[in-house]
């Protein structure tokens, strides 16, 4: 295409694309610290029931035997979390002493916390636990379903008003919306402000990837796809940093929003994507951000094409038809494997920083290989090889015993190395498939099925509450499902960027046509060597 050959003609990766790309993922690493928020504001201390207010701790010096009369012991010997005594059981108190059919309820009086790991979060501060503990689950769904319609609003948004400008808007209303969730002390605001930051996910992941590759001559696409995937990796480690120092919910929300602030400063300086200026008829503002840009070369190709701002023409024509349904399977199941992984440290029952530390690093090696296998390779093998390797991993782990905890932890992260690189590969690879004229809403239409995933995950894990092979089950043979999918679409592996619809129609035709003038070939290559037998017989 002219804009690649302008780009490549001009230099390749330069300086300018070094300082661009870097300016544009370093948000998208403090972007990954608040998927994954809630691992640690939302954490759930261990907690049991308050003593009744009629009786006091005072009829004991000893506070560990006035729990053991007030409140009973679960299987494990631990005090039960959602149950006490009506009254207590000073018959408790004696050595090998028990009572059966003591009368319990529920904790009236409230919660006592275990304050030693966290001294506060909001599972305390609004008593989530017991009967409301699902509200927990709901707040996170909450903030996927904020990513879901983001990727719908701003994903129509950048095709019509460019890359730009909803990307500075969603860096603005994050660290706006990010500090109100820490200042507002209801759960219903917390709810409305982590829905508002949801939103911003797809409007700076988005337009972030888009502005990078549009950017980018073919040669540092795969590169630049792949840092997007590492900033990521990089933000789950610096979440985890940040969480061991700052320990109280409020100010860990707050350390992890106002850094937007800057970035939505600096992004001014910004330019827009001249791809995106030129389709738009705007070749001006792209002469000024190329600096050196011949018009009447590019002029003949953009001359007949009329912008699309319909979600319709992502279905209209077969080839495109074709990307978007495999998109939206693959999207859905990588999202749906990869959150149901990520978004509940706690159950590995070992330290939720070491544990959150071990999910980043593993994306790191696991990128390493997605991204040589990428360049030498190619795309859908790289892809698919990973989600079938990831839900086989997650399925392999339903047969592990609950009581090898570490296995099942490093198991399960080298399931969501897998998750992480294919998700980032895929990104790359949904932005290479789609033409310049509808990718930024191709890409946000495939991201609207990767937050129906998210929004899922949290779903299928309640699912364990009936049987315990079903979250595992499901995560595992989505994965599959989305390997499989990966296989029908077409490598992209050094190939431009194709401009508009009508190109991509009219290569996947010529691709047609030379694999049938292939199987011509062939068969009459086999016809004659047929019939050359027959002749030295007459």
């Amino acid at each position: 295409m002219a804009f690649t050959d302008l780009l490549d003609r001009l230099g390749g990766v330069g300086r300018f694309q070094v300082i661009y790309t870097g300016l544009l993922l370093l948000p998208c690493s403090l972007l990954a610290c608040h998927n994954f928020l809630q691992n640690f504001t939302a954490a759930v201390p261990r907690h049991h029931c308050q003593g009744p207010a009629n009786h006091t701790a005072a009829a004991t010096n000893d506070s560990g035997a006035w729990l053991r009369a007030v409140v009973p012991l679960d299987r494990r010997g631990d005090p039960e979390p959602c149950r006490r005594f009506k009254e207590p059981q000073w018959a408790l108190l004696s050595p090998n002493t028990s009572v059966r059919g003591a009368a319990t309820e529920g904790c009236r009086d409230g919660w006592v916390y275990d304050r030693s790991v966290f001294p506060s979060t909001i599972v305390m501060e609004w008593d989530l636990v017991c009967e409301a503990r699902p509200l927990r689950d709901l707040a996170q769904s909450i903030y996927m379903a904020g990513v879901l319609v983001g990727a719908i609003v701003f994903g129509g948004l950048a095709d019509r008003l460019g890359r730009k400008g909803p990307l500075v808007w969603s860096y603005l209303q994050l660290a706006v919306s990010g500090a109100a969730t820490a200042y507002f002390g209801s759960f219903g605001a917390y709810c409305v402000f982590r829905f508002l930051m949801g939103m911003t996910f797809s409007g700076i992941i988005l337009n972030s990837l888009s502005l990078v590759v549009e950017w980018m001559p073919t040669r540092g696409r795969t590169v630049a796809g792949v840092l997007l995937g590492y900033s990521f990796t990089l933000g789950q480690l610096i979440l985890a940093g940040v969480a061991y120092v700052i320990r109280p919910w409020r100010w860990l929300q707050f350390a992890v929003s106002v850094p937007f602030l800057i970035f939505f400063l600096y992004s001014w300086w910004l330019p827009e994507s001249s791809r995106w200026l030129l389709l738009h008829g705007k070749s001006q503002l792209a002469v000024e951000n190329l600096r050196k840009v011949v018009t009447s070369y590019i002029q003949s190709e953009i001359a007949s094409v009329c912008p699309s701002n319909s979600v319709l023409d992502l279905f209209r024509t077969p080839a495109i038809r074709k990307i978007t349904c495999c998109l939206m399977v693959v999207w859905f199941s990588n999202s749906l494997a990869y959150y149901g992984l990520a978004i509940d440290l706690q159950k590995f029952g070992l330290s939720i920083y070491l544990v959150q530390v071990l999910f980043g690093v593993i994306d790191i090696p696991a990128m390493l290989v997605a991204t040589t296998t990428m360049i030498y390779v190619g795309r859908r093998a790289t892809v698919a090889s990973f989600l079938l390797l990831a839900g086989f991993m997650v399925i392999a782990n339903m047969f592990v015993p609950e009581d090898m905890q570490a296995l099942r932890m490093a198991q399960a992260a080298l399931g969501k190395g897998c998750l992480a690189s294919s998700f980032i590969c895929v990104y790359l690879f949904t932005g290479e498939l789609y033409p310049t004229e509808i990718r930024q809403m191709g890409m946000g239409f495939a991201s609207v099925s990767a937050r129906f995933g998210g929004l899922t995950a949290p779903l299928v894990t309640t699912l364990g509450e009936f049987s315990t092979v079903l979250p595992p089950l499901g995560f595992g043979a989505t994965s599959i499902l989305a390997g499989l999918a990966v296989c029908f679409l077409a490598e992209t592996r050094n190939a431009p960027l194709v401009e508009t619809i009508e190109a991509m129609e009219r290569r996947v035709r010529q691709g047609l046509r030379k694999e049938d003038a292939e199987e011509k070939t062939e068969e009459i290559s086999l016809q004659q060597l047929g019939a050359s037998p027959l002749k030295e017989t007459i």
